[in-house]
């Protein structure tokens, strides 16, 4: 290795962890996804523990969740996570109205939580992890990697198997908690435990894919092969041109 390399292979090495920081915040929603993550939840368990009203708090959860996703509409950005946090709340607040139980305004998040986990969990073993099927698309590759890119294929693996452990262990945690605590003490550890588990799991994503060898662009070598697929027929056209100009 000459002294000119090294500095070229830290440039790629730090281009393609940026690369990965982007991707990961784009398909997970950065620091303003974490945001409307957590604001909704929090704001109905801040109500509730201060006047025991579920319908005033579920109504304020469910406002600011569709104030969030206008916000997002008026600045014309994705709307994806927004929008999702708008289903998640209407379906706590449907659940809790029908059942009467404040603690109820949780429950579908947790049973998505572990429907996740197991999804992360049985997609792994299948040889198809998650989190490649949802990082594919946005780092160009698609399904490349599970074919052609075996280094990247065993990052996805480790990279799912973190993310459903780690909500597995959150699950631990909550269920429980739902049936022994009472709403207000459900709802704070609920707003704790946000944010902590999937940061830690977004990081181990990172590790594994920032040392994971460069993601196929697919899409790049269809236009190559579309713009090599052109370059021919022209070069058959000219050629039968000049046959035509010949024989004339």
């Amino acid at each position: 290795m000459t002294s000119l390399d090294k500095p070229t292979e830290d440039t790629q090495q730090d281009d393609a962890r940026a690369v990965t920081e982007a991707a990961l915040f784009e398909a997970f929603g950065g620091v303003r996804g974490m945001v409307e993550t957590v604001m909704p939840g929090l704001l109905f368990v801040t109500i509730f523990t201060i006047n025991k009203d579920l319908h005033m708090a579920a109504i304020a959860a469910l406002v600011v969740s569709v104030i969030l996703v206008v916000v997002r509409l008026v600045m014309k950005d994705t709307v994806k996570h927004a929008f999702s946090g708008v289903f998640g709340v209407a379906f706590g607040v449907v659940f809790a109205m029908m059942t009467g139980n404040a603690k109820d305004f949780y429950l579908p998040g947790m049973i998505y939580t572990l429907g996740l986990a197991l999804a992360y969990i049985i997609t792994t073993l299948c040889g198809v992890p998650l989190i490649g099927l949802i990082l594919g698309p946005v780092f160009k590759e698609n399904l490349s990697w599970r074919t052609r890119n075996p280094g990247r294929k065993t990052a996805y693996a480790k990279a799912s198997w973190a993310w459903g452990l780690i909500l597995l262990a959150k699950c631990a945690i909550l269920f429980p908690l739902y049936w022994w605590a009472d709403t207000a003490q459900l709802g704070w550890v609920l707003v704790a435990l946000k944010i902590p588990p999937f940061l830690l799991a977004v990081w181990l994503t990172w590790v594994f894919l920032a040392k994971a060898p460069a993601p196929i662009d697919v899409f790049a070598e269809m236009e190559a092969e579309e713009k090599a697929e052109a370059e021919r027929k022209a070069a058959d056209a000219a050629e039968a041109g000049g046959r035509h100009r010949r024989e004339g």
